[in-house]
């Protein structure tokens, strides 16, 4: 027993350790990755395709096995094809930039007040709207589909922005570093075949943006007068100015906790915030 132990410790480097422990833990955050997503679903189907190519050799089922074998010879592509959404989330959140935020805290705060005030006006006044704050992915494909602005947040600006006569109206505002970065913006739709049909186009660019980048969006439903809050692919309906204040507060961690929130508030907070990878400033 000794000579094995000896024979394991003299064979064994750090160096493997180390390789052994990088290959783990990219498999975790892998699966912390997809874990609820579709891909899951996706991933446990090649895995039980897997079981049938080791049971048809095992057991001599050619014909099987030949199929089997021509499926996994094409394997890389198909699930490149499959997993092409997830791939591109995975990639962007490596890609984040670390050093997020040039915003001081008071700065954020203004904007935060400057922003409540406005959707909660533009909600009274069943005007729809989009406003998109940056976190640390980069926004910068969206923001040059729309126009270039790069003003101060205002309450004033972005009421005049959504109102129907303006030019720019139909699109979302992109907010970076404390500024409007441009309005008039695309944004991507969901493709999330489970998203509730009572949704209209506004809604599905705010869930899509969320489930491919960190941002946080503040969405005003014409039809409902109300003013919600996305992140990480969550929606939270019917916001009140206090409300939606405490809340990106809490989300851009000028807060320490959200204990003052309401508890349906709460529980949108953490489930948006585990969707979203969590924040840091």
């Amino acid at each position: 027993m000794n000579d094995l132990f000896t024979n394991i410790h003299s064979s064994v480097r750090f160096i493997d350790l180390l390789d052994v422990g990088i290959v783990g833990y990219i498999v975790y955050r892998i699966l912390l990755l997809i874990k609820g997503t579709r891909a899951m679903q996706m991933l446990t189907g090649l895995g039980i395709l897997g079981i049938g190519f080791f049971l048809s050799s095992t057991l001599e089922l050619f014909t099987t096995h030949w199929l089997f074998s021509y499926f996994f010879d094409y394997l890389i592509l198909i699930v490149i094809v499959l997993f092409q959404d997830d791939l591109r989330r995975a990639l962007t959140h490596v890609g984040k930039n670390p050093f997020f935020s040039s915003a001081s805290a008071e700065e954020e705060r203004e904007m935060i007040d400057e922003i409540s005030r406005s959707a909660t006006r533009l909600a009274k006044e069943r005007i729809g709207a989009l406003i998109v704050i940056e976190r640390e992915t980069g926004l910068k494909n969206f923001i040059d589909t729309g126009s270039r602005l790069d003003a101060r947040v205002k309450s004033e600006l972005l009421y005049s922005i959504f109102v129907q006569n303006s030019p720019i109206h139909d699109g979302a505002v992109i907010i970076t570093n404390g500024r409007i970065a441009a309005a008039g913006c695309f944004l991507p739709l969901s493709k999330d075949p489970n998203i509730d049909r009572k949704y209209g186009t506004r809604h599905r660019a705010a869930l899509g943006l969320t489930e491919d980048t960190d941002a946080i969006v503040i969405l005003v439903s014409e039809e409902a007068g109300e003013a919600h809050l996305v992140k990480g692919g969550k929606i939270t309906t019917n916001l009140n100015e206090q409300e939606l204040r405490q809340s990106l507060a809490a989300l851009l961690d000028l807060t320490r906790g959200a204990t003052n929130l309401p508890r349906r508030m709460r529980g949108w907070l953490t489930a948006a915030r585990t969707r979203g990878g969590g924040e840091r400033r």
